[in-house]
């Protein structure tokens, strides 16, 4: 099993419209041999140390059967088509691949 753990940083007032986009998509890459489950998460207040809160970040919480599940959604023809509908809106991306250990 590989995780994934995406922290997308969207521009400032453009969250609504970044997750409009993404929940769009959500059931063509579901519907992908190999996920497991993948949706997009944003930060809940809790009041917990050390916890910062960014309302500009979409946290994308994503596990899939193997690397390679994770390399063919990457490549997916409908991913091209979400990369390019939100290329405008997002700041920047960092990616964790887990495994478990």
């Amino acid at each position: 099993m590989i995780c994934v753990l995406a922290s997308i940083s969207v521009k400032p007032g453009k969250r609504d419209e970044f997750l409009e986009i993404f929940k769009a998509n959500v059931p063509a890459v579901r519907a992908e041999d190999g996920c497991v489950e993948y949706i997009p998460a944003v930060d809940a207040p809790s009041g917990l140390d050390p916890q910062v809160l960014d309302e500009n970040v979409v946290t994308v919480i994503e596990k899939w059967e193997s690397l390679d599940a994770l390399r063919a959604h990457l490549a997916a023809p409908h991913m091209e088509t979400y990369r390019e509908k939100v290329k405008d809106l997002v700041a920047g991306v960092a990616l964790k691949v887990l495994q478990e250990a």
